[in-house]
């Protein structure tokens, strides 16, 4: 919280003293600033403060204005979406790994993130999560089914190094990869699902569609991107998916 935030909402009495201290809150910003809707409604109302249309609050929980309309609180844009970037759009080129830190935590509960990739060999692009900037390398887990033409095949990997999530491209066409990771900030096993719309030699598409898992029950704040061997070149953002309307 701001050194500057106002955290209550003042009820002056008749003949009470206005100190220094309070109109130098006041003047530092007319909003209000709340942790939560809990301490927003502790504040106003009742004895303190009796709500009026069109008085305003900041809450720290979503990051949103929010304004009282005469009946309820209602959210001045942004809207809470639902989903929420936590890592902007990153660019990775010729790289053999691109990783990102501190973005799973207890705000969100599911993460998507989404992949523009090439890769320079044949080989799957995999994703690792991370702990402290380390990167978990046993127990993952991965079914998949693909389509080419008219053909469907299948197959499963087992106690892998990473989670494979998208089919390589081998050369300069471009391939996407949509990836759903359940909980990974909780000490518990983490699930994947993916879709992987494919380019391996030229503009005719293949498709993927996996899922997986991480066995191991560990609390993870970070995600790695990588490719066994040769590089990628792409790009990369994560989005947190809203607990709240």
């Amino acid at each position: 919280m701001g050194a500057n935030a106002q955290t209550t909402v003042q009820k002056f009495l008749s003949g009470a003293v206005l100190t220094a201290e309070q109109q130098n809150t006041s003047a530092a910003t007319g909003v209000p600033v709340f942790a939560t809707t809990v301490t927003r409604d502790a504040a106003f109302g009742g004895a303190n403060k009796v709500l009026a249309e069109g008085q305003t609050c900041y809450l720290e929980s979503t990051n949103v204005v929010q304004y009282y309309d005469g009946a309820a609180w209602a959210t001045v844009g942004p809207a809470t979406p639902g989903l929420v970037c936590v890592k902007a759009e990153t660019a990775f080129s010729a790289a053999s790994a691109a990783s990102a830190d501190s973005i799973f935590t207890s705000a969100y509960t599911n993460y998507l993130v989404l992949v523009n990739y090439t890769t320079s060999t044949t080989v799957f692009v995999g994703a690792q999560l991370r702990v402290g900037g380390v990167s978990a390398t046993t127990n993952y887990n991965r079914q998949y089914i693909n389509g080419n033409d008219a053909s469907v095949g299948a197959a499963r990997t087992t106690a892998a190094s990473n989670y494979d999530f998208g089919f390589y491209s081998n050369g300069d066409f471009k391939s996407s990869a949509r990836i759903e990771i359940f909980a990974p900030q909780l000490a518990q096993a983490t699930n994947f699902i993916s879709l992987n719309a494919v380019s391996p030699g030229g503009y005719t598409p293949l498709n993927m569609f996996m899922s997986g898992n991480h066995t191991t029950a560990t609390a993870y704040d970070g995600l790695g991107l990588l490719v066994a061997s040769g590089t990628m070149t792409g790009t990369y953002a994560v989005y947190g998916y809203s607990k709240a309307v």
